[in-house]
């Protein structure tokens, strides 16, 4: 019998729009005494424009070397990561840096925000590099801090702030040059649950309002309640790949 329903995604699938494609994805590490290891061992995927995909897994599955690849932080071992139908591993170091600053924003952790540096100056950096002068990145930088909420703590420096300003800040700085991608490694990780939630919502309407692919890290299950799809990776390798339509999402759980 013809799943109807199962035809009718994949037509919906080949009408989107992707925008990171990887391909038998490998990394492999060689260690003392022949020992290697797989970081990632032959990771297929693809991730469509303005989608928000929640990456889960233990600690050492993979999703920081994946991260890597797709941010063109390191090169696969062996397969291809394809950026706006661009091959990653082509690139030159010059031409890396131009697509690390124009097409990709990155939220860490742990902020790292530059501490000697204001709101403003930490956001308007990237713009600096990209070329803008400073009067258009001053200008550009004070709209940015409005719409993630420090309009009026522009000029403060990150000893002033506290940590959910903070990563503000840093989602200031990764959209500063109009990124497609967002990679966002654990961003709630340092926060607590109320302010936690406040940088989900914040992530969930930059994606809505400017189309921004976000790919997050995340052991948070209130940000899989935002996610398109989910990510399962264990031992460098797709355990499995759902859609949040398809999973019974509750505080305190996960059932699907």
């Amino acid at each position: 019998m013809v799943d109807f329903h199962k035809h009718l995604d994949a037509a919906e699938d080949a009408q989107r729009d992707i925008v990171i494609r990887a391909i038998d994805v490998k990394r492999h590490y060689h260690g003392s005494g022949g020992v290697v290891t797989k970081a990632l061992d032959g990771v297929t995927l693809d991730v469509f424009r303005g989608e928000y995909l929640s990456i889960m897994g233990p600690s050492g599955s993979g999703k920081s070397t994946l991260f890597n690849m797709i941010g063109g932080i390191d090169s696969p071992t062996e397969g291809m990561v394809f950026i706006d139908e661009i091959d990653v591993a082509q690139l030159d170091s010059y031409e890396l840096a131009w697509l690390r600053c124009h097409k990709i924003g990155y939220i860490f952790q742990s902020y790292n925000i530059l501490p000697v540096l204001t709101a403003m100056e930490n956001v308007t950096l990237p713009m600096i590099f990209a070329g803008n002068s400073p009067t258009e990145a001053r200008e550009k930088g004070m709209a940015i801090l409005e719409t993630v909420g420090l309009g009026e703590r522009a000029f403060h420096r990150p000893f002033e702030l506290s940590g959910g300003q903070q990563q503000r800040v840093a989602v200031g700085r990764a959209i500063a040059n109009d990124p497609v991608i967002i990679l966002a490694d654990e961003p709630t990780a340092n926060l607590d649950v109320h302010t936690g939630a406040e940088i989900i919502e914040l992530l969930e309407k930059l994606r809505e309002e400017r189309g921004i692919t976000i790919i997050s890290a995340t052991h948070d299950m209130k940000m899989l309640d935002v996610s398109s799809r989910i990510l399962w990776i264990r031992d460098g390798m797709v355990q499995r790949l759902e859609e949040r339509k398809n999973l019974n999402i509750q505080i305190g759980g996960l059932e699907g």
